[in-house]
């Protein structure tokens, strides 16, 4: 059942009330605290579910990071092996810009996270490590700094 709606009907004021004594104080509250302007060093996602779906949810961060208008390099660290070529062209990304390095020898991925982030000639450099303890993270948020890079985090689950 359908009722006629008439166009000359304003619409009730029902947050007139809370928005005449609330937004006021979040105002000023937003004001009070802005946003920091530096980004942070160090961040980590957490992907749960089939390897097909967790690199089409991070499919448009790594487009996103490889379009990035900084001179620098995006680095992959030891990313997982259904993460190639094909995959990196198929889901648009810049190619050119993306560093692929897997660690070799005695180096550990962790390690090799660190050096690229201090080295500052990666914007980003994404890594694959799970479990990732405190102290690790301290080390790759430091490393970052030092860098002037940002670390990201990918643990797969």
């Amino acid at each position: 059942m359908q009722f006629p709606q008439s166009l000359n009907r304003t619409q009730l004021p029902l947050f007139e009330a809370f928005l005449a004594t609330t937004a006021p104080a979040l105002l000023n509250e937003v004001v009070e605290t802005p946003w920091q302007d530096e980004p942070q060093a160090f961040s980590e996602m957490s992907l749960r579910g089939a390897a097909g779906h967790c690199l089409n949810l991070l499919a448009p961060i790594l487009r996103e990071l490889s379009q990035n208008h900084d001179a620098r390099w995006l680095s992959l660290i030891a990313p997982p092996s259904s993460l190639t070529q094909t995959w990196l062209r198929d889901a648009g990304l810049n190619r050119e810009r993306i560093l692929l390095l897997h660690p070799r020898g005695e180096q550990s991925a962790l390690e090799l996270a660190q050096e690229a982030l201090k080295l500052g000639r990666s914007h980003t450099v994404v890594s694959w490590l799970h479990p990732l303890a405190q102290h690790a993270r301290q080390q790759l948020e430091q490393a970052a700094r030092q860098g002037q890079a940002q670390s990201l985090n990918i643990s797969l689950g």
